[in-house]
């Protein structure tokens, strides 16, 4: 006898009812305005720190080059990630900063569309982090990537959503 879920326990949309992987029919959803912000976190070595800082990094400039590749990354989420739609994206901003300790990657995405770009924000994050980390492992093989995750999103059925202040640092 197969065993049910209780009824307070949420479903996973991206399966069929047989349980297999699937793509959400979005078509029925309402257009309307999406925004979703994530963030990843690279962690460096104090010397790797001051090579990004002063651009003297062995492969140019680490910032500017991140940038570029979480824009693509966000770009390319559908392409990345099997279950994701192609989104008409309308804005992307991947802005790098120098934190204590490594780099922050905010990766902030917007779009018009049927479903959200919370996947999109995240993949931008993690492109430029894993772009960080690419750019630095020749000064800093101990670098390491920490903490991609989402911290808010609007827009959509299930309204706003934001990561509590607690939990973001």
């Amino acid at each position: 006898m197969p065993r049910r879920k209780p009824p307070s326990a949420p479903a996973l949309s991206h399966l069929d009812a047989r349980g297999r992987a699937r793509m959400v029919d979005v078509g029925a959803k309402p257009v309307t305005d999406r925004r979703a912000v994530a963030e990843a976190v690279v962690r460096l070595s104090p010397a790797a720190l001051r090579l990004v800082r002063t651009g003297g990094g062995p492969k140019g400039d680490v910032l500017g080059t991140a940038r570029l590749a979480g824009i693509q990354g966000a770009k390319r989420t559908s392409d990345l990630v099997p279950l994701c739609h192609p989104l008409s994206l309308v804005d992307v901003a991947l802005e790098p900063t120098l934190a204590r300790g490594g780099v922050r990657l905010l990766c902030t995405v917007r779009a018009l569309d049927r479903t959200g770009v919370e996947m999109e924000a995240m993949t931008g994050a993690a492109v430029a982090a894993l772009t960080v980390y690419d750019m630095v492992k020749g000064a800093d093989r101990s670098a390491r990537i920490e903490g991609v995750r989402l911290l808010s999103k609007s827009g959509g059925r299930s309204g706003d959503w934001r990561r509590p202040s607690a939990s973001r640092s």
